[in-house]
């Protein structure tokens, strides 16, 4: 099983591939490795075809998907995203939005399943909001911030197209 990812950072974008679970063997862009890891307080030591790299990781954002690291004493930043991830961008559902809400936009085109709030309703981050069926799936929206339902736009069976205003927050 590959355990694929998309990293982005100042020297360039690459393909990593782990072809094992412990990341000692896969490829960048197509060029294999294979690595002798030990792990350290701050990181990792790692061999690779005979030459040594010492890997502190200074902090990591999951929700950002940013890893700082130190490479033998350079320090890098990276975006790393899975192909889940690459997913949920392709369908406009980054889910990387800061602050309050005004308003809730349908994240793809679907068939409304069922509404979970009412117009008065205070909500929180993470509080499903809705069920929308998008390619034979059904997708719990959840609010993004924290606030109070203004208004219902949408009923139970609605179709809705991508970015279509569904609720509305004060």
């Amino acid at each position: 099983m590959d355990f694929d990812y998309h990293i982005t950072g100042s020297e360039g974008d690459f393909k990593l591939s782990f072809s094992n679970k412990d990341g000692t063997k896969g490829s960048i862009n197509g060029e294999k490795f294979e690595l002798d890891v030990l792990e350290t307080n701050t990181g990792y030591h790692v061999i690779q075809n005979g030459k040594s790299y010492r890997i502190d990781i200074i902090k990591v954002d999951p929700e950002e998907r940013i890893v700082e690291m130190r490479i033998n004493s350079r320090r890098y930043v990276f975006n790393v995203k899975d192909k889940y991830a690459e997913l949920l961008h392709q369908l406009g559902m980054n889910g990387s939005m800061v602050g309050k809400a005004s308003e809730l936009k349908a994240p793809m085109p679907g068939l409304v399943l069922d509404i979970l709030v009412n117009e008065g309703d205070d909500v929180v981050i993470n509080q499903p909001l809705m069920i929308l069926e998008a390619m034979k799936m059904e997708n719990v929206i959840k609010s993004s911030s924290d606030g109070k339902v203004k208004s219902v736009y949408i009923t139970k069976s609605d179709t809705v197209e991508k970015n279509q205003v569904l609720i509305e927050f004060d």
